[in-house]
């Protein structure tokens, strides 16, 4: 097993967040600190991180320009798709101790030293943060010659929408003057790699869905450049590379193009796996053992044979195609979340009989010789795996297929258990959803977009919270989503993105994320450097109301709250999962949901003494809250309207009604339980069940949560092993923002949240409902919370609780409260 972790910078690197940065540089602060892992791991071992303290980085390479330039292709388009190889060769008298170097490139890179593959990257950023990757290569140099090899690639136009580009590029540079040797310069040396072209996915092979996560690859095994990584390889007619620019850090000189930033967040985890089972054949016979890699066999000459295998579950990672002669085949890898049957319908997941593949392919061409492997470039999506092989006149040996699991390395610290089997694979089959849509951002789904949008981020950032308490990638996401904030002042709806879109309500909800960060860790710093972007959202949003209503009116761009099946989506406007009201003015929804992060932001400016602003909030949301009572509650049905004309009524308005308090608290509770299981109102998919649960928590009725996971049940039933976007039919069968119940089962069910900003102090109010024991663990800044409750009884509750030292809290029971500290024994 194999995790690449390096440079970590949990800082602030934008315009307005230098001085800060520079400030938590010099005083090494734990939490806002650059920090680099150095990277020490061999090919048949799991690597080690060694922590770099920030006072060892050459501060020069933070605040001047580089030395190393970036460097290109001299021939072809710089602009159009191409894969290019970078060498260079270099001689130590020693092998070093130490050896950092800081690495980028546009669009991306795979770095090898000495023939090992050692990092990848940069991570995924923007022109005004481009990050670079630092590590350590030490561990793989020798005395005597050594070589630096970079694979670098630019999708062109087919390029991810999630990735920002100028030109093809890399960079290089060491960070003391004994490094510099392999500065980037004059002394590399580049080849344009042939054997790549751009296999992007075509309307057939998607079913028409929305698809743009960067082409497959097709690749020419004759043409391709075996062992240019390694030294001894001849690089003779290899070309020397075009210098575009020195590097810039941000400060830096002027005509810039990338402001090289230092990577935030650790490498992805890389780790092996292997398929479950063969499911379907055609043409050829597999012997035993194949797929645990012990055997191997032969496709005849002038054949044409398919196989299709099933890892089991879904996953994502880096499919390895070892195969050996064969020259003249062609050989097909497809990728798919499910089969579909024949009207388009993908039924039960688990079921292959009678349906068809339909998903994007890479193209591997054998070249005759033995041993050759196929790896994408970028990582593929699959359940499903299909080999669909026409050989030539040579016959073709498959010597062995697997692949590499590749995801952010969120680590599972928390867990919950009780005597409820559905919620126990309710929670391992959201967990692996979490798991699948993280990566070097937060991902709305694997398959389809690979987009960090902020209405699932908020959802997913609260998962890694409780159940890992790595909070690296949640503070990206915060910064990334507040350095998009355009010239109106909100921010785009998903960042990084090489094409706008904004969807107002998820500004807001960035809004709520900053509240729920600042409430679960303790670094107020890091916090405070966000309010001035909350105001400029909440002030874009304030000047939209309408002063004879007293609601929102007209809200320009997309206004999604959710896919709800009356919501559908336009072709004509080219949204959908809009309300009623919320393109031409007077929606309920949007308004509670401006009141609530008003009252959010409220709570923020607040804490941090302005108190004026804090008011002004309160006040914006309390007329707002006054102002959607009174033009849309319908007094016969007992809800709110989803407008002033009241003509329908939506879940979504009764449960930020709730959250709001536009429904008076003390008739709050009834009111929840009159809308949960009202089938009359528009209902919410799995996305808004997540503040549903808000809402049930909110009234005391936490305890009827199990009820409302009927959604996360028929998808288990139907074979799901990641739970989808929405209820069938179904795009994505992986979308982390519907994995929501692994934060519940910890923060409404176990009933575990801070009592104060910074999770200084816990409040737990267990809410087992019909359960007969929770028992599970909760990652905590200060250590980990463990709890193990049984029902006493009807109305009794016995068992334990430990908090981690220095923590306090209390238990509430039925109305009863009792302080926690240490190990607590529990009996009410």
């Amino acid at each position: 097993m194999i995790y690449e972790k390096a440079l970590v910078n949990q800082g602030l690197h934008k315009v307005k967040r230098c001085k800060l940065e520079h400030t938590n540089l010099k005083k090494m602060h734990t939490k806002s600190a650059i920090l680099i892992f150095l990277v020490s791991w061999s090919l048949l071992s799991a690597q080690t991180a060694i922590l770099l303290p920030a006072g060892r980085i050459n501060p020069a390479l933070l605040n001047d320009h580089w030395a190393a330039s970036w460097i290109t292709c001299p021939s072809g388009s710089v602009l159009d798709y191409g894969v290019y190889h970078f060498r260079k060769s270099f001689r130590l008298a020693d092998k070093p101790g130490e050896f950092i170097i800081h690495v980028s490139a546009d669009n991306r890179y795979r770095l090898f030293v000495n023939g090992t593959p050692v990092c990848y990257g940069p991570e995924r950023g923007d022109l005004v943060h481009w990050f670079y990757e630092s590590v350590d290569i030490a561990p793989w140099l020798v005395q005597g010659d050594n070589l630096l090899a970079v694979l670098v690639w630019n999708a062109g136009e087919f390029k991810p929408w999630a990735q920002i580009s100028i030109q093809t590029g890399l960079i290089v540079q060491g960070n003391t003057k004994k490094e510099e040797i392999v500065n980037t310069g004059s002394t590399w040396k580049v080849l344009k790699d042939p054997a790549y072209s751009p296999a992007p996915a075509s309307s057939k092979e998607t079913s028409g869905e929305f698809v743009v996560v960067g082409p497959c690859d097709r690749v020419d095994a004759g043409s391709y450049p075996w062992g240019w990584e390694k030294r001894g390889f001849d690089d003779g007619g290899w070309l020397a590379p075009k210098i575009i620019d020195v590097g810039h850090p941000y400060g830096a000189g002027t005509d810039i193009r990338w402001v090289l930033t230092p990577r935030r967040i650790p490498f992805m985890e890389i780790s092996g796996q292997r398929f479950q089972k063969i499911r379907l054949t055609e043409n050829c016979t597999v012997p035993e053992g194949f797929t645990e890699g012990k055997t191997t066999f032969t496709i005849g000459a002038n054949k044409k044979v398919k196989l299709l295998f099933d890892q089991g579950v879904l996953t994502t990672g880096y499919p390895l195609l070892t195969v050996s002669k064969g020259k003249g085949a062609t050989i097909m890898i497809s990728y798919a979340e499910s089969l579909f049957g024949k009207n388009g319908e993908k039924g039960n997941r688990n079921e292959v009989a009678g349906k068809k593949f339909i998903g994007y392919a890479d193209f591997f061409l054998p070249d005759g010789s033995n041993e050759r492997t196929f790896r994408p470039l970028w990582f593929r999506t699959w359940r499903y795996l299909q080999l669909e092989i026409t050989t030539g006149s040579a016959p073709l040996e498959i010597n062995d297929f697997k692949s590499e699991f590749a995801a952010y390395p969120l680590a599972e610290n928390g867990s919950f258990d009780s005597d409820n089997e559905l919620l126990k694979q309710i929670w391992n089959t959201g967990w692996r959803t979490a798991r699948l849509c993280a990566n070097e951002t937060y991902f709305d789904c694997p398959y389809y977009e690979q987009l960090q949008y902020i209405g699932d981020t908020r959802i997913q950032a609260l998962i890694s919270l409780y159940v890992s308490g790595d909070d690296r990638l949640v503070r990206n996401a915060l910064m990334q989503f507040d350095e998009s904030r355009i010239y109106e002042g909100i921010t785009h709806s998903r960042f990084p993105t090489s094409l706008s879109q904004f969807i107002p309500p998820f500004s807001l909800y960035w809004v709520d994320m900053v509240n729920d960060y600042w409430m679960l860790r303790d670094d107020p710093e890091f916090t405070r450097q966000f309010l001035p972007g909350i105001s400029q959202v909440l002030q874009w949003y304030t000047r939209l109301i309408d002063k004879s209503t007293g609601i929102l009116g007209p809200v320009p761009y997309w206004n999604f709250v959710d896919w709800a099946k009356e919501w559908p989506w336009s072709a004509q406007k080219r949204v959908g999962g809009v309300p009623p009201g919320g393109q031409e003015g007077g929606s309920s929804v949007l308004s509670m949901q401006l009141a609530y992060a008003l009252d959010k932001a409220a709570e923020l400016f607040s804490y941090y003494g302005l108190k004026d602003k804090a008011s002004e909030y309160r006040s914006e949301a309390d007329k707002l809250k006054k102002a959607v009572y009174s033009q849309c509650f319908d007094s016969s049905r007992g809800y709110i309207g989803d407008t002033p004309g009241r003509s329908s009524f939506s879940m979504h308005a009764q449960i930020f009604a709730v959250l709001t308090n536009t429904i008076p608290e003390g008739e709050q509770k009834m009111f929840t339980e009159k809308f949960m299981n009202d089938n009359s109102l528009v209902q919410p998919t799995m996305y808004f069940r997540a503040y549903l649960a808000q809402a049930l928590k909110k009234t005391g009725l936490a305890g009827r949560y199990a009820e409302a996971l009927g959604l996360w049940e028929e998808m288990l039933n139907k074979g799901l092993t990641t739970f989808a976007e929405n209820p069938d039919p179904a795009r994505s069968d992986c979308h982390a923002w519907s994995a929501s119940p692994n934060y519940d089962m910890l923060a409404t069910i176990a009933g575990i949240r801070p009592a104060e900003p910074g999770f200084k102090s816990v409040a737990i109010e267990p809410a087992l409902g019909k359960l007969k024991f929770i028992k599970g663990k909760l990652p905590h800044p200060a250590g980990t919370i463990t709890f193990d409750l049984k029902r006493e009884g009807e109305n009794g509750l016995r068992g334990e609780i430990t908090l981690p030292d220095g923590l306090t809290g209390t238990i509430t029971w039925n109305g009863a409260s009792r302080p926690l500290r240490g190990t607590t024994s529990i009996s009410f």
